[in-house]
């Protein structure tokens, strides 16, 4: 019975994510299609001549549409449309807050990376002996950094996210000081958080000298001379001992 059942939990660990990768990919699928089908006219839709829906169609569509948009949007007529029509949205009280918002968050996340979260790290919060995980958001100059910069200590905006949902937590501003920065990649702080602690990136095992100082690299990958054993002294005829 225990091979059995480790038998059906390997079975479970593999089937599980594939599965619900495909369910979250399917539903999305079948969502953009309930968007763009409607608007194609039905001498173009596949539909019309099958006796079956055929899936993904609107979702080609609208990856279509998308980068035509794109295309025209590079030109100078295109992006004349463009401005013209964000000068319209400017003049809507409750539309231009949305629309500003939302464009510099896309414009941040898929535009500009190096304005992305940096680096992964450790802050004391809610109490002192208690450690959270946050994420380095910026260390650009804010009016924020200029009012709350003391004695040299930089502050730094971090996002703390909550588990297991990471697109919500917390934005603080930390001294520099207090941030213990880790190793681990984004995407291995992100399973960390969705995951509440379960899958915990591998540590990797550093490599010391000789005389025990930490060196850069792997075991697997040593750096060019890291481990070089000192060189032998040969005995010359100087120092051998006389007869």
């Amino acid at each position: 019975m225990t091979r059995l059942r480790n038998y059906f939990l390997t079975g479970f660990i593999v089937c599980a994510p594939l599965a619900i990768t495909a369910y979250i990919a399917w539903s999305f699928v079948g969502w953009v299609d309930s968007w763009v089908k409607p608007y194609i006219p039905a001498r173009y839709s596949p539909d019309t001549y099958l006796p079956f829906p055929v899936p993904g169609f609107g979702l080609i569509v609208a990856l279509v549409l998308i980068t035509l948009i794109g295309f025209m949007t590079a030109n100078i007529v295109g992006r004349a449309i463009v401005n013209f029509g964000e000068r319209l949205l400017g003049r809507m009280p409750l539309v231009r807050g949305i629309y500003g918002s939302l464009k510099q968050i896309f414009q941040t996340v898929l535009s500009n990376k190096g304005d992305m979260f940096r680096q992964v790290g450790l802050v004391e919060y809610p109490r002192k002996g208690v450690w959270s995980l946050v994420f380095v958001a910026s260390e650009k100059e804010t009016e924020i950094n200029q009012k709350l910069d003391h004695a040299g200590d930089p502050m730094i905006a971090v996002f703390m996210p909550c588990t297991p949902n990471p697109t919500t937590g917390f934005l603080m501003y930390v001294p520099k000081s207090d941030i213990v920065l880790l190793d681990m990649t984004i995407e291995d702080g992100a399973r960390l958080i969705v995951s509440a602690g379960l899958v915990a990136p591998e540590v990797k095992p550093k490599m010391v000298t000789m005389n025990g100082q930490p060196i850069d690299g792997d075991l697997a990958n040593p750096p060019l001379g890291a481990l070089a054993q000192p060189a032998r002294k040969s005995r010359t005829a100087s120092s051998r001992p006389n007869k």
